[in-house]
């Protein structure tokens, strides 16, 4: 294996995918930026109403601080250090960050506090029913705002020709739909056997969401890291490349 092995990542086009490049240069591999998520804004604007809002990404945030949402009095939550940190920068206190990075460990965190709460959970329209189940079930009444959409942008996909062409080392998801955009890509490319193509990629995804989607849709995972965050999974995977 090259000391410089090729990796895709398919976070949207903007800082993250910078911040994830900028991530596997430094852990000497050679990206490949291959974005399969585009944000759409929809305009709305979370509950100011809610005992406890919870944001699940820093996109959300920034539409949120956009829209100029006042949450009251109401306890914030962030599902990870990046997204609990754009609530500061944005000027939000932030009482709540789970100890797992994920909708899991969000309804951990709440399980034995929300009982009669109001619940707002704002975020993209992608969300797993995890998070809105978990709290229902534990006493909560949820609402959920709808922030943005994500879609797949045209032109994606470039990584699955690589994959098909045995050019591709490793490739990181970082969520179930970047998982679904790529097979679609990879289908719009006229790539049909990038599954049986996969069989030669170290496969990385970030939690268990994300590694049962891929499951579902036939595509092999090698790496879960524990903590779900880009530099766990990079890192994990870029490791079990050179293994």
């Amino acid at each position: 294996m090259t000391d410089q092995p090729t990796v895709a990542v398919f976070r949207p086009d903007d800082e993250r995918i910078e911040a994830a490049v900028a991530t596997l240069e430094s852990l000497g591999a050679t990206p490949v930026a291959d974005p399969m998520l585009e944000i759409e804004a929809t305009r709305e604007r979370p509950r100011s109403d809610a005992d406890y809002a919870i944001l699940t990404s820093t996109t959300g945030v920034d539409l949120a601080a956009e829209a100029a949402w006042d949450h009251g009095n109401g306890t914030i939550c962030a599902i990870g250090p990046k997204t609990a940190d754009a609530l500061r920068e944005a000027g939000y206190d932030v009482d709540v960050v789970p100890e797992e990075y994920t909708s899991s460990g969000m309804v951990d965190a709440l399980a034995d506090e929300v009982d009669g709460a109001r619940v707002e959970i704002a975020r993209s329209d992608h969300g797993s029913s995890v998070l809105p189940d978990g709290l229902e079930a534990a006493g909560a009444y949820v609402h959920e705002t709808t922030l943005y959409r994500l879609v797949r942008p045209d032109g994606s996909g470039h990584s699955a020709e690589l994959a098909a062409d045995g050019d591709l080392a490793a490739a990181c998801f970082t969520s179930p739909l970047t998982v679904e955009h790529f097979l679609e890509a990879a289908g719009a490319r006229g790539v049909e056997n990038i599954r049986d193509a996969l069989e030669d990629v170290v496969v990385g995804v970030i939690g268990d969401p994300t590694r049962r989607r891929a499951a579902d849709c036939g595509v092999p995972v090698d790496v879960v890291p524990d903590e779900a965050t880009f530099d766990a999974l990079a890192r994990e995977t870029l490791e079990a490349v050179r293994s």
